[in-house]
Parts: C-alpha cells; structure tokens; sequence
C-alpha cells in the first residue's frame, strides 16, 4: 500500500456512523527513512496502536460503514493530539530515543504538521460532512485505540476502556454492553483519562456537539486474528443499537472538562 497520510475504508454513508483509527499505521514517507530506529520499535506500541487497523476494518465491514485510518506512524507525529501539545512530536517514547526527532528544527516541526497531520484531520472532516449529508443527521463518531497490556512492570486489569470528556450518551450505553459481559473488566476512562483538549475527539466531536466515544482494547487480545474476530464480533452489534438511537444524532453541547470551548 503505498504512503499516504491517510486511508479510506468504504462504507455506507447514510447510516450516520463513522470509525476513526488515529494510531491505525506505522508507516513512514521514504525520505524519513526508518527515523534511525531499530526495525524492532516498530513492532512495539510507540510506532502504532497493535490490532487496530484489522479490528477498524472489520467492524467498518461488519456495519458497513466508513473508516478513516491514519496512514503514519505516531513516532512520526500524533495525529491525537492537539498542535501546541508537546507531545504532538516525541524525541523519547517509553525509553526509545528517536534521533529522527532529535533535534526538531521549528520549519521541520510545521513540514510534518502540513503535510501529514492536518491532511488525516482534514480527511476525518471530510468523511464526518459526507455521513452526516447522505444520513441527514449529525454522525456517530467511534474512534478505535489499543494499550499495553503492562505499564512499565504493572500489569493493567482492564480488557477494555472507553475514554470520554463530558458528553455520555454513547458512553453509557457502550460500557454497560461490556459490563454486561462478567468476563470482562471494563475502564471507564482507564487507562487514560478521555478529556484531552485539542485531541482528534475534541476537535471533530466535543466542539461541534456530535455523540461520540474512543474505545481501547488491550493490545494482548488483539494481536492476532482470533482476537480481532472476537472483539469486532463484540463490538459490532453493541455499536449498531448505539447507532440506532435518535437521540445520538442530535447535535448537543457538553462542554469539556479541559474548560470552555469558547477559547478554542
């Protein structure tokens, strides 16, 4: 497949739903090289979120709907985190030194940010405006991440987290699915806390009020396609009857937990 910023994944636009994978490659533009990085890096979780692109595209074929998959690695720059975040470009991630990064000159900082990071968020808009014109309704947006089964020597107990700011109404609804399972520990906002500012859920979801929800499975069970199989044959029908619901295709502010939109 050759490079691009971003992939597609066809599906049907009217029925208002539309998956992200922000973390969905580890690719890298030729000229980049390998960012002078050991190929192994790139088999951990600071190149890309494990099992994301395969489980994405599954429950894009099982719903037949549209998916947008970030087409680059996160060492390259993160497509999920806001512009002035510090951490939009890493010089370390988890003990690796990328000397690709090392130094980060201020043009090659705003190269990276034109060519590859504001072309998938445009590509996200993009995707969200045709949904919402062939549905005639305010989209569902679903964004798919993975985790680490450990963090640094601790093992992390959930199977699964949803991340979330302020607004509920596909959340609620998501994690008593999964609770419903008795197998299954379920994060609400664990292992990360869902209210970043800037992030791909706020700029596409939060600030112009659509229902959204980002969805972590740990990495461990998706690693193969079993796995993959297991988890979209569990997700899928959970985010159909979401999807189903009226009420979240409604535009509706709430607000975020980083502070008032109107500073955005």
């Amino acid at each position: 497949m050759p490079f691009s910023p971003f992939h597609l994944v066809p599906g049907s636009n009217d029925k208002g739903l539309v998956l992200l994978a922000d973390h969905a490659r580890r690719d890298l533009p030729e000229e980049y090289g390998s960012l002078g990085l050991p190929p192994q890096q790139f088999e951990r979780h600071i190149a890309y979120d494990i099992g994301v692109e395969p489980l994405t595209r599954k429950l894009a074929e099982m719903l037949d709907v549209p998916a947008v998959l970030g087409g680059f690695s996160r060492l390259l720059i993160d497509p999920n985190r806001g512009e002035d975040d510090p951490t939009l470009i890493m010089r370390l991630s988890d003990g690796a030194v990328i000397p690709g990064n090392n130094p980060m000159p201020d043009a090659e900082h705003q190269k990276r940010v034109t060519d590859f990071y504001r072309p998938y968020h445009a590509a996200v808009s993009a995707m969200i405006d045709r949904v919402a014109g062939a549905s005639g309704k305010a989209p569902l947006v679903i964004s798919i991440h993975s985790f680490t089964a450990f963090w640094k020597t601790a093992p992390r107990p959930w199977h699964a987290g949803i991340l979330w700011d302020s607004d509920p109404r596909a959340v609620v609804p998501l994690i008593a699915a999964l609770q419903a399972d008795p197998q299954l520990v379920v994060g609400d906002n664990e292992p990360y806390d869902g209210a970043l500012r800037n992030d791909t859920m706020f700029k596409h979801c939060i600030v112009p009020g659509l229902a959204h929800a980002l969805i972590e499975v740990r990495q461990d069970l998706i690693a193969d396609e079993a796995g993959v199989e297991e988890w979209a044959d569990r997700l899928a029908p959970i985010l159909d009857a979401i999807n189903a619901d009226p009420d979240i295709h409604v535009i509706r502010q709430y607000g975020s937990r980083t502070g008032p939109l109107e500073e955005v």
